[in-house]
């Protein structure tokens, strides 16, 4: 199958969608499709093959972030690579953020799918103000894929339909692989882990707060912060309590050690989350999760069962949580053992095969369809005198 990928953000700027979209074009390399990547690049030259560059990118705010999409007028350009590619499916992310994907709606011959990414407690105020604009592309789709129920019910205030729910992935492997713990823990003491940026919406606040509760009841614990990002506001404040190790830039290959070297790991974060990406990697390095039960979280973990869920921006709640598992190992093992067979359902190899059926299913309605409207042209020929 001859498959093409369209983001809208700028390739040169490491995020989500992209992720996304890199781990399904591997996987779809893999088993000998043909994919071709689309999205803007503000680095041109740093791209190389690993995308076909469709503009430059400019930021604009978007509901409270920044997103780097094009502006570029690439009409002509599009009409050109698709008459050449005569691709199979095109799959768009973020389908109704500009410009990008409507050139390719506009004139794909194919069955077009949309996944929908973004999620946000408020609503979207972009789709609010563009709605009557952007409903003729919606109209367009002939799939669309939410990555999250928190993702459907962004998406489905402006534009009701129905929406496939297949989520982002998580590196499974590399998370579920035996690792030895970090030695500069393992000193005896019981090790809470946070990962995340020092993002309000994190509620890192929240989580040490509830620490401070924590290190009363059960002195011989330990705080390890780790994030991409300045802790050092948290630093300052966390001194005179003592035992919260911050560690900002952790390598990607390093990560799962911290989740080896963890007792408990928590996530207290307050809202505007999709999927929980850090939940689901600590489930799957055989960590139980204490997390907000918000949306986004409560669509990944089911409470009492494979994490624990409790009231958001709680410090009172997420500290009696914790402290409960550290004193009952056997409800740890229990959590840890059926949370990482929950994670094991969101490895990239299971989303990417779900997505891929997803799209052999499309281009076989679209053939259907087509055959029937053939015959009936075909027996409306025949009928005439």
């Amino acid at each position: 199958m001859k498959i093409a990928l369209v983001s809208p953000y700028d390739w040169c700027v490491d995020g989500g969608v992209k992720s996304h979209i890199a781990h399904l074009a591997a996987y779809f390399r893999q088993w000998g499709h043909e994919v071709t990547i689309f999205a803007p690049a503000s680095e041109p030259d740093d791209v190389g093959d690993a995308c076909v560059v469709m503009g430059k990118p400019w930021s604009m705010r978007v509901s409270g972030s920044v997103a780097r999409i094009t502006f570029s007028w690439s009409s002509p350009t599009v009409k050109r690579v698709l008459a050449e590619g005569k691709f199979d499916v095109i799959h768009l992310h973020e389908p109704l953020m500009p410009l990008l994907p409507y050139h390719f709606m506009r004139y794909a011959t194919c069955p077009t799918i949309g996944t929908f990414h973004a999620a946000k407690d408020g609503g979207n105020r972009f789709y609010g103000y563009t709605t009557p604009l952007t409903r003729r592309w919606f109209r367009k789709l002939h799939g669309k894929i939410a990555v999250s129920p928190a993702a459907v019910n962004l998406v489905n205030r402006y534009f009701p339909g129905y929406y496939n729910i297949i989520p982002n992935g998580i590196d499974y492997p590399h998370f579920a692989k035996e690792r030895e713990p970090l030695p500069e823990f393992m000193d005896g003491r019981q090790n809470i882990l946070f990962v995340g940026r020092p993002e309000k919406r994190k509620g890192l606040k929240y989580l040490l707060r509830a620490y401070i509760r924590i290190k009363e009841q059960e002195p011989n614990t330990r705080l390890i912060v780790v994030g991409a990002g300045d802790f050092s506001r948290y630093e300052r404040l966390m001194a005179p309590i003592g035992d919260v190790v911050f560690r900002s830039y952790v390598p990607y290959e390093e990560l799962p050690r911290y989740h080896r070297s963890a007792q408990v790991f928590c996530a207290p974060n307050t809202g505007n989350e999709s999927q929980g990406y850090v939940l689901l990697e600590a489930m799957a390095a055989g960590v139980p999760v204490v997390a907000s039960n918000i949306e986004g979280f409560a669509g990944v973990i089911t409470d009492e069962l494979d994490g624990v869920l409790v009231k958001p921006k709680d410090s009172d709640a997420i500290a009696a949580a914790i402290v409960r598992l550290l004193r009952n190992p056997a409800l740890r093992s229990d959590l840890s053992a059926r949370g990482q067979a929950q994670a094991a359902h969101y490895s990239w190899d299971n989303v990417a095969r779900r997505v891929f059926s997803y799209y052999e299913r499309l281009v076989y309605e679209q053939r259907e369809v087509a055959e029937v409207s053939a015959r009936r042209r075909a027996t409306a020929e025949l009928a005439k005198p």
